[in-house]
């Protein structure tokens, strides 16, 4: 027979065995993020994107499931609309027609679409996924706003081109701007320069002569004696055009005899 001291030796020893292989051979759940968009806003009848995407420490599995729930505004109460695994959607009743699983889990994406939008739809969707051994985590979170069209925020996109379309053409008013300061600047310099070269080259202008004085003298005085004209001679031709062998016979004559008095 064993004494008792052994038996509680043996005892301790067990106990203390099976709580090291729960310890050391147990793995450890861990838990999933989930990443969803904060707010969705869709216009009414159009299509809108519940997107969710997550990351695990595991393989994607056969396994992994997704489950996207809805608290309807003015509601405390959660309801499943759509349930994914194994490749296959499952939307309730309400979503059956209007509900697609857009995601691909082996790219840890959990995204789903919702066709032909409606005021009812508004308020909180939940997308939850799990991925054995991972099964914990927070579910994303997700506000959908059905709005009219008028209701719509401007566009991102808009704002974000109108931008760089306005900062460009301000760039280039500024560069024309300048360009045209440093040009009439420039031409400013140029000409005063010109100026002063030529105020330092010009020659000392010298007195006329007084020519005017001796010419009103000799037009504006009159002769002593009269002034002979030009006188034009001509000669006169007395030979008989009928008669060919006769010798021309010229004589000088004055012609006109034009006087000054």
């Amino acid at each position: 027979m064993e004494p008792k001291w052994l038996n509680a030796i043996w005892n301790g020893i067990l106990v203390s065995g099976l709580t090291l292989c729960a310890v050391f051979g147990t793995r450890p759940t861990l838990a999933v993020d989930i990443k969803t968009a904060p707010e969705v806003i869709v216009e009414n009848g159009t299509t809108g994107v519940l997107t969710c995407t997550f990351k695990s420490n595991e393989v994607v599995s056969s396994g992994a499931t997704v489950h996207w729930h809805i608290r309807q505004l003015g509601s405390d109460q959660t309801s499943t609309i759509t349930f994914f695994s194994n490749g296959i959607n499952y939307p309730v009743a309400a979503f059956k027609d209007r509900l697609q699983f857009i995601g691909d889990l082996n790219k840890k994406d959990a995204s789903i679409q919702l066709l032909n939008a409606k005021f009812s739809d508004n308020g909180t969707y939940f997308c939850d996924v799990k991925n054995p051994p991972d099964v914990a985590g927070t579910p994303g979170r997700t506000e959908l706003r059905v709005v009219p069209r008028e209701s719509l925020p401007p566009d991102s996109t808009a704002v974000i081109v109108g931008a760089v379309c306005g900062a460009v053409i301000g760039i280039v008013l500024i560069a024309v701007v300048t360009y045209l300061i440093i040009r009439r600047h420039q031409s400013r310099h140029d000409y005063e320069g010109c100026t002063s070269v030529e105020s330092t080259t010009s020659p000392t202008p010298r007195p006329r002569k007084k020519v005017e004085s001796s010419l009103a003298g000799s037009v504006g005085g009159r002769p002593s004696g009269p002034v002979q004209g030009p006188v034009i001679y001509a000669q006169l031709d007395h030979s008989s055009i009928n008669s060919p062998n006769s010798f021309h016979k010229l004589e000088p004559v004055v012609y006109a005899d034009i006087r000054k008095n």
